[in-house]
């Protein structure tokens, strides 16, 4: 088996016990890198001479006897909006593109803290505001199980580089479900976070942000399997007091009663569900009853409400703060995708916009209660199959965008965890769930998805479709 088909676990292990060396393993990336890259465009900054001189220094390192860190020797990506140091954070726009960090942000140090090696920056869409990556600065990314369809968004260049063997983890975001939305298209795991979990912030952006993305926006990893993403989720949450969000809490939380009571949402309400979709939720709630798991299907509170603030929140945000840069700055295709949500969804006004605030507060709270009888909820990721590239630039189709995705944007809203697991498959395409779970217990979220990934199989890289 070559080195780029390890999860980051097995290849850590390897290197750690000298049976490889880190530049063995870069290497063998970068040379998956220049196979499968040029087919879909998800890495759109490649740095291989960089990448090779920081393994070679792991190298020495280890030779030395020096302590060695949880992802010694591990390529992994990071996504073109977050800053590092000597990059330009430029977020899929043209004007940005010799827009230079001079720092990393705390997620990018902690990576490299923990011995990774980073081979390459991943496509986002202008903005990062889309489910479709794809940029006039660096061109459109490919689904690697279907060109046709689209590797989800933002983080899509991340989703569709882990899927095909470009490193083992992929640094992603999440406003809206863009980690779970690319790692549910492209067949891999993803993890949002819950809020504060994950220190970030760029000080390439020293004027801040709306109330709606200071509470909604988290890191996360894409990863191949679960314990990757335990993994990443480790080396990630490691603390930076700049950001005062951050939450110093364990990465294991009380043990649940037994049996861990899990509520499952086929059919999320408020829209059309695929069947191939409401199989999956139903195929994960099979899994975990049969591991000891009482599984029930049963509504959450106010899950159509909690889709409406969503939107109230943040496209009043976006109406005040972004939207008049991306008029001047945008491309085509992320104005006409942004006129189309804005078409559907009207910026509230100041009242309209304080009481969605104060609503959603009182929201949390009743999910708060329900997590304390159901510790875990499953519903799928997207309510339908991954949309053709393309289809948001219209209000018609916008509208089917994000009556699909609207699932995805429930965990945002409330600033808990989602866990993006691969189950069962729809043709040449992967179907998903997300487990969800109480703030701060990713790791009852992870457990549950050991168990459906023991059921399912383990994802192994894919060569790009034809």
């Amino acid at each position: 088996m070559d080195l780029w088909q390890l999860d980051a676990t097995d290849l850590e292990r390897l290197i750690r016990t000298g049976r490889a060396s880190a530049r063995e393993a870069t290497q063998s990336v970068l040379s998956r890198l220049h196979a499968v890259n040029p087919a879909i465009n998800a890495v759109v900054r490649v740095l291989e001479e960089e990448a090779l001189s920081a393994a070679d220094a792991a190298d020495a390192k280890q030779a030395r006897g020096e302590v060695l860190r949880p992802l010694h020797g591990v390529p992994v990506t990071t996504k073109v909006n977050v800053d590092q140091a000597g990059l330009p954070t430029d977020n899929g726009v043209v004007p940005l593109k010799d827009f230079i960090a001079g720092h990393d942000s705390p997620v990018v140090a902690n990576l490299k803290r923990a011995g990774a090696i980073i081979v390459g920056r991943t496509n986002a869409p202008a903005f990062s505001m889309r489910i479709f990556t794809d940029n006039a600065l660096h061109g459109r990314t490919l689904n690697p199980l279907d060109p046709a369809v689209t590797p989800g968004g933002s983080s899509g260049g991340a989703g569709a580089a882990t899927a095909t063997g470009i490193g083992a983890i992929a640094h992603g975001n999440d406003i809206g479900g863009s980690v779970r939305i690319p790692a549910s298209c492209n067949g891999v795991v993803g993890l949002r976070v819950g809020y504060g979990r994950i220190p970030a912030f760029n000080l390439t952006a020293p004027g801040g942000r709306p109330p709606g993305a200071v509470i909604m926006a988290v890191q996360g990893p894409h990863t191949r399997t679960v314990r990757d993403a335990r993994l990443a989720l480790e080396v990630m949450a490691q603390g930076d007091r700049r950001d005062w969000r951050w939450n110093d809490v364990p990465m294991r939380g009380p043990e649940p009663a037994r049996p861990i009571r899990v509520a499952i949402v086929p059919e999320v309400p408020g829209g059309t569900s695929h069947p191939a979709q409401v199989e999956a939720v139903r195929q994960a709630g099979r899994h975990l009853a049969a591991a000891g798991y009482a599984v029930e299907e049963v509504l959450p509170p106010d899950i159509e409400r909690a889709i409406e603030l969503w939107h109230i929140i943040c496209v009043t945000d976006v109406f005040g703060s972004l939207w008049p840069t991306m008029q001047k700055m945008g491309d085509p295709d992320g104005i006409a995708a942004m006129q189309s949500w804005l078409s559907l969804h009207k910026p509230a006004d100041l009242e309209t916009y304080i009481a969605a605030m104060t609503e959603r507060e009182a929201l949390a709270l009743r999910w708060m209660q329900f997590f304390e009888s159901y510790p875990l909820v499953i519903m799928p990721v997207l309510c339908g199959l991954p949309p053709k590239q393309g289809a948001d630039v219209t209000p018609e189709g916008q509208a089917e965008v994000l009556d699909n995705m609207r699932a995805a944007l429930i965990a945002p809203l409330l600033g808990i965890p989602g866990l993006a697991v691969p189950v069962g498959r729809h043709g040449a395409l992967r179907t998903g769930v997300q487990i969800m779970a109480m703030r701060n217990r990713e790791d009852i979220c992870l457990d549950a998805g050991e168990v459906i990934e023991a059921a399912e199989g383990v994802v192994t890289p894919v060569d790009p479709a034809g």
